[in-house]
Formats: structure tokens, sequence, C-alpha cells
């Protein structure tokens, strides 16, 4: 029998970046210190705090350290929070910062806690775990010999840090899979190649972000330059492919998506303090004007995949393709603190130009289109979004400010538009799932069209070739319903 995995409706924990992966969308910064009736302490909870720690320095069944009590002290009432916010000892201050720069100790993977073990959200191309074969939504249940249940999810990252060159072996619970299977991956020092670019056909460009690093935006332009250069200066349409990308630096994504655009707002954060709140704004002049983008989404594009995504949908600079995103709308602020730890706390959620909060929804395409798996799939794959996190933030309305409730299910939203494989085009039931070769891996493989399904189509988008239906299965025709920048589909 397949590995069926429930709707995950009980899943705790953060996501981490440090040493495996990359953070989400993150602000640097020192809050200044505030006094209000809201931060004043609370001293009986405070004695209650000190009578328990108390009674287990001299009752429990072995001596404890004092660094390790408060430091779980610290990890559970941050955690307590939401999925997001997190206590970060000196040492992974040091190397969280190190990720965002694009060059880190690893395997290459984006993980949060799910049910005890860990789960993969998405891994990074060009690291040991693409390479290896680990697919998002991969749930990891033992590192060697040790099983990751009872570990918390800082032990199994630590588990799974190491000697470059050293190797590591997980095993791994697979939606669809009858058995676990198990991964022999090598250590590496992680260096991401965040952009690739390539042309799919004469005046027809392809740029695939990896992840939003420091130097993405200025990467995407030198891309474009490239681009334009093997096409006489002209471009006819542009695909910008943000799939498994599980997002990175704020600002960067802000850059990219200034290179599309020419005024208005990219993306504001709203926050309870007034230091939170901030709109972040285009600027003259748009790189390729006029061009027709399609971009290119799908359940692992997180935070800042979805900000960039967000606003070239509002404006209705490129039409979305794919499928529904992850839904991280929330902003975290590394707070340093003077024992050389920091506070990774979520501050803010962030909005689209037209006030939409993705938080626990995500960016519905314009145009659904499956990969051919989960058009294959009988039943509808489970994947791993913010609205299954245990304690994730209510969805934002931008009327109302930041909503701290909490959710418990996940949101779907049918996109209006699809674009449905052919009968022929589905693989056989029985067919190994090939998800990497859907997404490029390696950055000595170009983009195979024959393979990818959704690319392929967002090509098809570009030339007016493509065949749109409705949600009710009527045929559409997408140019005229969405009022975007492509030609006519050539068919309709």
């Amino acid at each position: 029998m397949p590995i069926r995995f429930p709707r995950a409706s009980t899943l705790s924990g953060v996501m981490l970046g440090v040493a495996i992966g990359t953070g989400l969308s993150m602000a640097l910064g020192v809050y200044a210190d505030k006094t209000s009736p809201e931060t004043d302490i609370p001293l009986e909870d405070i004695r209650a705090f000190s009578e328990i720690f108390g009674r287990i320095k001299t009752d429990y069944v072995k001596p404890v350290n004092d660094n390790k009590l408060m430091e779980g002290a610290i990890n559970g009432m941050v955690e307590s929070l939401d999925p997001h916010s997190a206590y970060l000892t000196p040492d992974m201050f040091k190397e969280i910062q190190i990720v965002t720069d694009g060059k880190f100790g690893g395997l290459g993977i984006e993980v949060t806690a799910d049910r005890g073990f860990v789960r993969v959200v998405a891994p990074i191309d060009d690291t040991p775990a693409a390479k290896a074969g680990i697919h998002a939504g991969d749930i990891i249940v033992k590192i060697d010999n040790t099983m990751v249940k009872g570990l918390t999810l800082q032990q199994a990252v630590e588990k799974m840090r190491g000697k470059p060159g050293s190797k590591v072996t997980l095993t791994v619970l697979r939606e669809g899979q009858s058995k676990p299977m198990s991964f022999t991956l090598v250590r590496d020092v992680i260096r991401v190649e965040s952009v690739k670019a390539t042309t799919l056909a004469p005046g027809y460009g392809y740029i695939r972000i990896a992840q939003f690093q420091q130097q993405t935006g200025r990467d995407v332009k030198d891309a474009l330059d490239k681009l334009l250069r093997e096409n006489n200066g002209k471009l006819k349409g542009l695909v910008l492919d943000l799939r498994n990308d599980p997002g990175g630096v704020l600002s960067s994504a802000v850059e990219v998506a200034d290179l599309f655009l020419d005024k208005g707002l990219i993306v504001y954060t709203k926050g309870r303090v007034a230091d939170s709140d901030m709109e972040f704004k285009a600027t003259p002049p748009e790189y390729i004007k006029d061009t027709p983008m399609v971009v290119l989404v799908n359940e692992g594009s997180a935070s800042a995949s979805e900000i960039v995504a967000g606003a070239l949908q509002d404006d209705k600079r490129a039409v979305i393709a794919g499928m529904q995103t992850f839904g991280k709308g929330s902003v975290q602020s590394v707070l340093p603190m003077r024992n050389g730890a920091a506070l990774k706390l979520t501050t803010a959620l962030y909005y689209t130009p037209s006030g939409r909060s993705i938080q626990a929804t995500g960016i519905v395409p314009d145009v659904e289109i499956p990969s051919l798996q989960e058009a294959a799939s009988k039943s509808q794959p489970d994947f791993l979004k913010e609205a299954d996190l245990s304690g994730h933030l209510e969805n934002g309305d931008s009327a109302n400010g930041v909503k701290n409730d909490l959710k418990t299910g996940p949101v779907k939203v049918q996109s209006k538009l699809m674009i449905k494989p052919a009968p022929s085009e589905l693989p056989p039931p029985e067919a190994k799932q090939d998800k990497e070769a859907e997404v490029p891996q390696s950055s000595s493989r170009l983009p195979d069209l024959n393979k990818d399904f959704q690319l392929r189509q967002a090509l098809n988008m570009l030339k007016g070739t493509a065949t749109y239906v409705r949600s009710d299965g009527k045929p559409a025709s997408a140019p005229a319903e969405l009022s975007l920048n492509l030609p006519k589909a050539a068919n309709q």
C-alpha cells in the first residue's frame, strides 16, 4: 500500500534555514526598548517559574545544567507564538547571517517540524539534498541511526550538520511510496547559485530563481542582460520560474520586482509597532517594458517568492501560472541579544499592493497548471502549507490591521482558468515520480520542455498557443478573461 499522509492539523515547529536550508523573509534590526503596561513583568508568573526551576534543580532524577534549563524555557516560550519565531543561539545566529550571503555548510534543505518528525519544505537547487533526490514534502523519520521522533527541531538540525565531506543517511517517508526510502548525502559547503537563465526558443527567455539572497536582484539584472544579448536586444516573452523557491531576503524580492515595474507599491508591511510598518515602491525605469511575462509558482514557493508574484499579479504585469503557493506572509525581525544570541520574532504581516494578505492563503495563480504527477494523481496530493502549521497566524485583513487569531485548516481558492494535460501526456499510475525533472536542480542541466509540462505551457502562453479551460470545464480565452499582455491563443 502506498504511504498516505493525513492532512496535517497538529503540526508544530519553526522554519529553520541554519546550516541545512535558507531562512524565509526577515528583516535584520534592533527594536528600541519600550516600556508600557503591556511590557510590565508579571511578578506572580516569574515567582512560579522560579519555584519550578528550583524544584527541577533539587528533585529531578539527575542533575540538570542551568543553561540547558534556561535555553529550554526560552525555546518553549518563543515557539509557542507561531511557527516562524525562534530563539537563535550564538552559533545559530552567526550561521544565519552566512546563509543570507549564499554560502553555508550543510545539506541544502528547508525544513519544519511535523508531528514529531521533520518535513522538507523544499530542497535548494544544486545542493546535496537536491542532487540526492530529496523532494518537497518528504518526512524525515531517521537521521543515521537516530530516530527523529522525540527530538526537537533544533536537535534534528544539529544531527544533520557536520563537517563538509562527511556522510549522513536520511530515512524518509514519501507520499505514494509503500516503504521508507533511504538517502545517503555528502555534506558540503553550500554555495547556492541563486539565478539561472537560458533562451527557451528564439526571443523567449527563462530565468530561474532558486532562493532570494543579498545579490539576487543584481544577478537577475545580469541574467536579463544575457538574454537580451542572445536575442538581438529584444525579448518576445519571459518566464520567471519561482517554483520551489522558499524565499530569503526581503530587500532582494523588492529589487527583483522593481526590475519589471516602474511605479506604485511592491509590498508593504503592517505590525503592532511603528517600526514594523514599511512601504516599498517601484522606481523607474522598468527594465524590459511591455515584454509579456509568465511567473511560475507552486506549493514550494514561499515568502519572498510570493512577494514578487503578488506584486506582478496586482499590477497585471505578468500572468501567474502554476499552483497555489505556500502562504508564508509574515515578516521576521532578527533581534540581537546581549549574550550573542538573537530572537527571530514575527513582527509584521506583508501585503500585496492591492492590500491582500498572503498569510495562510498564498498566491492563487491566474492560470492553474498542475504538474503531470499532480494531474495523474487520483487523489489531491498532501502538500505542506502555512495553513497546516499549528499556531500559524490568521490571514491579515488590510482594513482591520494584523489579526493574531489562530487558524486550524488549510485555505484553498480555486483559480478561474486552468490548463490541463491531455490524457496521452499523463504518466502511467505506476511510473516513478520524477519531480526534480520538472524544476531544474543542476546548473549543468537546462530546463527540459519535454518533461516539464508547466514550463512548456508557460511558453505556449507567451506564444499564444495555449488552450485554456474555466474551472467549470468550459473553454476560455485567457487574454480576454484576464486583460493581460498576452497574445490571443491561436487555437481559440
